[in-house]
């Protein structure tokens, strides 16, 4: 387990399982109720079990548990599995109706009163990045799953059917794109294509998706595309430090920035590295190295601008060779679709013209390129009446990371709710999110869900 950072509380991990029958967190008497039809405006009274949210938290995370006090369930991995065998336990405990499609997406369905109604689908990932943290997805994933079982407990029925999910590989750590399994859903990429893609691992085996998809037992036969929702709410740790900085409770997520991700590889000439002269070598590291700086150079002169290098290796990578291969990858991502155009068109200009001086060879291979979303604006302003109804400050903010709701936004209304983390930290065992935040967000998502469920989009900003 990870120390806490100071002045910070961590969950008791050696909590036991939930407590179903337990009074819940936050939870106000029924005689209280002002009303349990999520009308518009109105406070139903309803509040999730936040104690039972937070030990589901805790549950999940000890699947594939790092040393650091992380987790690491990478997707289609074994680890993988057994979280998606251990949410599939609880979802099926709470009464939903289970498909899985081709892509190994889960989801769970919550009959309405309107059998011809379309569903309102709360959801996220619970895929991990390499020694991650265990709120990154899993949030959004068992906060919906606490909603389910809320107004199950309450006994609450909605016009439109609630399904949950969790969306196959968001991480895109092992397979690329990133958000697969939500652009599979959405019809952005088939499942056919996406069961055909390869990866090597770092001994050079070779592995194909839809094999170790059915290896974990979740080639599913759902059909993808899925059935358009009514809406889509996902709710998610912010991965950034603004919520916590400025002390607010909530964001009212507006959209995701464009996101672009290609893998380059140089080719110049080994060769010695004391009797080549420089004029005589075709080095691939120094090419490298100057896109690496030309990338950081246009954060500081493009608004908005974000720009990554995650990974670069050298062949032979020997002390006295000149590196004659260099691969590396580099993620480019702006708010606005023009600078981000303007961004990859001088990074590659600058790399081509570095290369040809140099007389190497540039190699480009897309891993995902994705345009930048906007949220269904009512959406938007139902997440900052819930926050309003509950007593927690609000504020808009976009997205710097991408997320599910990106990918259903191309086909329904969508919508996120964020949540503070500690110090902006994500992607790391350190992150952490402080409990009674996660309480609030789960209430937010329940809330607005409650409001969407009973009233649709029609009455979700009156």
């Amino acid at each position: 387990m990870n120390p806490p950072l100071p002045g910070r509380s961590r969950p008791d991990e050696s909590a036991p399982p939930p407590d179903e029958s337990a009074p819940p967190r936050e939870q106000e008497d029924e005689e209280s109720m002002t009303t349990r039809d999520g009308a518009a405006g109105a406070d139903p009274g309803l509040r999730i079990n936040g104690d039972r949210l937070l030990c589901s938290l805790s549950e999940l995370a000890e699947v594939g548990k790092t040393p650091e006090g992380g987790a690491e369930r990478l997707a289609f991995s074994p680890e993988d599995g057994r979280g998606r065998d251990l949410v599939r336990f609880h979802m099926e405990a709470a009464g939903l109706e289970i498909r899985v499609d081709g892509i190994g997406n889960v989801l769970g369905r919550r009959a309405g009163t309107n059998p011809d109604a379309a569903a309102v689908l709360l959801g996220s990932h619970i895929d991990t990045v390499g020694n991650g943290g265990r709120y990154d997805g899993n949030l959004g994933v068992l906060a919906a799953l606490e909603v389910v079982r809320t107004l199950n407990d309450a006994g609450v029925e909605t016009v439109h059917p609630l399904e949950m999910a969790f969306f196959s590989n968001e991480e895109g750590s092992r397979y690329h794109p990133d958000m697969m399994g939500s652009l599979v859903y959405a019809g952005g990429l088939s499942a056919e294509e996406a069961r055909a893609l390869r990866r090597r691992d770092d001994t050079g085996a070779s592995f194909v998706l839809g094999e170790e998809l059915e290896a974990i037992g979740y080639l599913g036969e759902a059909p993808t595309p899925g059935p358009v929702p009514a809406a889509y709410l996902e709710l998610h740790i912010e991965q950034g430090p603004i919520l916590e900085a400025e002390g607010i409770a909530l964001g009212a997520v507006t959209g995701v920035q464009g996101i672009l991700w290609e893998e380059i590889t140089l080719r110049g000439a080994s060769n010695h590295a004391g009797t080549t002269p420089m004029a005589f070598r075709r080095d691939a590291g120094v090419v490298a190295a100057e896109a690496i700086l030309e990338a950081r150079r246009l954060t500081g002169v493009i608004r908005g601008h974000v720009a990554t290098v995650g990974r670069a290796s050298f062949r032979p990578g020997l002390t006295n060779v000149v590196p004659g291969e260099a691969v590396f990858t580099v993620d480019l991502r702006n708010p606005d679709p023009e600078r981000l155009a303007g961004a990859e068109r001088e990074f590659f200009d600058a790399l081509d013209a570095s290369a040809r001086r140099e007389q190497v060879e540039v190699q480009r291979r897309e891993l995902a390129r994705f345009g930048p979303a906007v949220f269904d604006e009512r959406i938007v302003s139902l997440v900052e009446e819930v926050a309003a109804t509950l007593g927690h400050s609000c504020r808009r903010l976009p997205s710097g990371a991408g997320h599910d709701a990106q990918m259903m936004s191309r086909i329904c209304p969508a919508g996120m709710i964020f949540t503070p983390s500690v110090g902006g930290i994500s992607h790391s065992p350190y992150e952490f999110t402080e409990d009674e935040d996660l309480v609030a967000g789960g209430n937010a998502l329940l809330l607005a869900a409650l409001r969407l469920l009973q009233g649709g989009l029609s009455d979700a900003a009156g």
